[in-house]
């Protein structure tokens, strides 16, 4: 492996730090992706049940939103309930952006890895060939050492290169897929918890307004 380094010349080292720093984000990313780190089962059916039971109270709203990407969301619009419907979800919204841009973190630069890494396996190729050319022009073809040097150098860079790129590509692409999965399912169940808001309001409404009927009669 060290020769195989060692053959690729200076450019591997930047090529070998790319593919490190991708396997790491890999596996952060595969760690906070989880769906139940992000969308918790049944907390729509929870706080139904806080709304219900007059139990909702802001020390809860603090906890849901510090325990997964769903709750900050949902917290956002737990805080401006007493809101209308629309300015509930506006305010869905603008905690969803920052959601969305926290649940994209790294993905950049995985990309950018996978971008940058096959142009470093070519500038490998193109030092290589030179080399190949260098050593023809001063010692002929005779001497096979000098023209096996520049084109293992040419190899190996392009073949490591090319193996990180296609790696990080693969699983840049799996994770904005993964994203906007799980995006589209925390939409749903904010669109469910802003109908349980809602119509929790229009069953108080009716029941203050029979109470008060019942008290004018």
């Amino acid at each position: 492996m060290f020769e195989m380094v060692k053959a690729g010349g200076w450019l591997m080292f930047p090529i070998i730090a790319g593919s490190i720093i991708a396997f790491a984000i890999i596996l952060e990313r595969f760690w906070s992706l989880q769906k139940k780190k992000v969308i918790p089962d049944h907390l729509v059916a929870t706080i139904w049940h806080w709304v219900k039971e007059g139990q909702l109270e802001r020390s809860k709203v603090e906890e849901i939103s510090k325990q997964s990407a769903l709750g900050k969301i949902l917290a956002a619009g737990l805080n401006n309930r007493h809101l209308e419907r629309d300015r509930i979800k506006e305010s869905i919204e603008e905690a969803g952006r920052q959601v969305v841009h926290e649940m994209e973190r790294f993905l950049n630069t995985l990309g950018t890895i996978a971008s940058i890494s096959p142009l470093l396996g070519l500038l490998g190729t193109v030092i290589g060939m030179i080399k190949v050319f260098n050593a023809i022009t001063s010692a002929g073809v005779g001497n096979a050492a000098p023209l096996a040097g520049g084109i293992s150098q040419a190899l190996v860079t392009t073949a490591a290169g090319l193996t990180v790129a296609i790696i990080a590509l693969i699983f840049h692409r799996y994770f904005r897929g993964r994203v906007d999965e799980l995006v589209v399912k925390m939409e749903e169940e904010a669109i469910k918890m802003v109908d349980v808001l809602h119509n929790n309001r229009n069953v108080s409404s009716v029941d203050g307004a029979k109470k008060a009927a019942e008290k004018a009669a």
